[in-house]
C-alpha cells in the first residue's frame, strides 16, 4: 500500500495502483500483524473500504475514538475516512479484504445502498458484526474463492467474478450478521429504507447541508416522515444524526490534522467560525481548542 500524506498529521493509505479494472487486496491477518510496522497501532485512515474478519484471538480495536472488543468471528467494516488503530496484539487470525469505492457505487439499487450504508458508513451504530458458526462455512468458501481468483487475472470475467464474490460476502452479513446495537434493519421495511437512504445522503452532504428540512427535500418526503422513519429505525432524531456526523468530522480534524478551528469550521460549512465554536461546545462540552489540547496531552 502506498502512503500519501497531505496536511494531515496521521497516515492515509491508498490501494496500490492495479493494471486491471479492479482494485482489491486480500491479506492474511496473522501475516499482516507479524510483519507490520507501527502504522496499524497508530491512528490512520484509508481511501478504500476494509473488511476485517477476526476469526481467532481477542483484543481491542479503536474506531473513531471508541474502543471495541475483538472476539472470535467478529467482522469490522471500516469506511474511507474512518480513523482506526489496533491494540498492540499480534495474536490474531483471520483475513482482511480491501477494495476501492468503485465496488459499491451509489446507484438506485436498494440492495447496494443497504450494503454500503448499513454495513459501512453507519457511524450511528457499532462498526462490527458477529456471526454464528452456521454461516462461517459459507464465508470461508467465499474468502477461499476470492483468494484463489485474485491471482487468476487471465480468466474470463475476472473483475465481474471478484465483485460478485465480495457482494455475496456482504449479502451474507446483511442477512445473518448480528449487530450489538438495536434491531436489524430490513430492506422490505419502508421506514428502514428511508433511514438508510438518509444515511447515504448525510454521508455525501453533511459538509453543506445541516438541516432536517434539506434532507427531507432531497428524499422528496416531509420532515415529519423523515423524523418518524429515523425514529422507527433507530433511537435518534435526524437532527441528532446530522449534528453527530458534523461533530465526528470535527473531532477527526482537530485530533489528526493541523487545520485551525476556523479552517475546520469553513470545511464543515459553517460560514461563521464563532458559531462553529458554540456548536461544538454545545455538543461536546469542550471548546475546539480545549478538546484538541486535552486529547493530545
Amino acid at each position: 500500500m502506498q502512503d500519501k500524506k497531505k496536511n494531515q498529521t496521521f497516515k492515509n493509505f491508498n490501494l496500490d495502483e492495479s493494471p486491471y479494472e479492479i482494485e482489491l487486496e486480500f491479506i492474511n491477518l496473522s501475516d499482516f500483524f507479524k510483519g507490520c510496522s507501527d502504522n496499524p497501532f497508530n491512528g490512520h485512515t484509508h481511501s478504500y473500504y476494509q473488511i476485517i474478519w477476526f476469526q481467532k484471538g481477542e483484543g481491542v480495536h479503536y474506531v473513531d475514538f471508541k474502543e471495541y472488543p475483538v472476539k472470535e468471528n467478529t467482522l469490522f467494516f471500516i469506511s474511507p475516512g474512518q480513523i482506526h488503530h489496533f491494540e498492540r496484539n499480534t495474536c490474531f487470525e483471520g483475513v482482511m479484504i480491501h477494495f476501492s469505492q468503485s465496488f459499491l457505487t451509489d446507484d438506485e439499487s436498494s440492495e447496494n445502498i443497504f450494503l454500503k450504508y448499513n454495513l459501512f458508513n453507519a457511524f450511528d451504530s457499532v462498526p462490527y458484526f458477529t456471526i454464528t458458526h452456521e454461516i462461517t462455512g459459507k464465508l470461508h468458501y467465499l474468502t477461499d474463492e476470492l483468494h484463489s481468483e485474485i491471482e487468476n487475472t487471465d480468466a474470463f470475467a475476472y473483475c465481474d467474478y471478484l465483485k460478485y464474490l465480495i457482494k455475496m460476502f456482504l449479502i451474507h452479513i446483511q442477512r445473518n450478521g448480528i449487530r450489538d446495537k438495536g434491531e436489524p434493519l430490513c430492506i422490505t421495511n419502508q421506514a428502514n429504507r428511508t433511514f438508510v437512504k438518509f444515511r447515504q445522503l448525510l454521508e455525501l452532504n453533511y459538509r453543506h447541508n445541516h438541516t432536517v428540512k434539506e434532507y427531507a427535500s432531497m428524499l422528496n418526503i416531509s420532515s415529519k416522515t423523515l423524523t418518524n422513519s429515523v425514529a422507527e429505525s433507530s433511537s435518534f432524531t435526524p437532527l441528532k444524526l446530522i449534528n453527530e456526523r458534523l461533530v465526528l468530522e470535527a473531532k477527526r480534524q482537530l485530533l489528526y490534522s493541523a487545520l485551525t478551528s476556523k479552517e475546520i469550521a469553513f470545511r464543515l460549512g459553517f460560514e461563521d467560525p464563532s458559531y462553529f465554536v458554540k456548536f461544538f461546545k454545545r455538543q461536546t462540552g469542550y471548546l475546539p481548542t480545549s478538546f484538541r489540547k486535552q486529547k493530545n496531552n
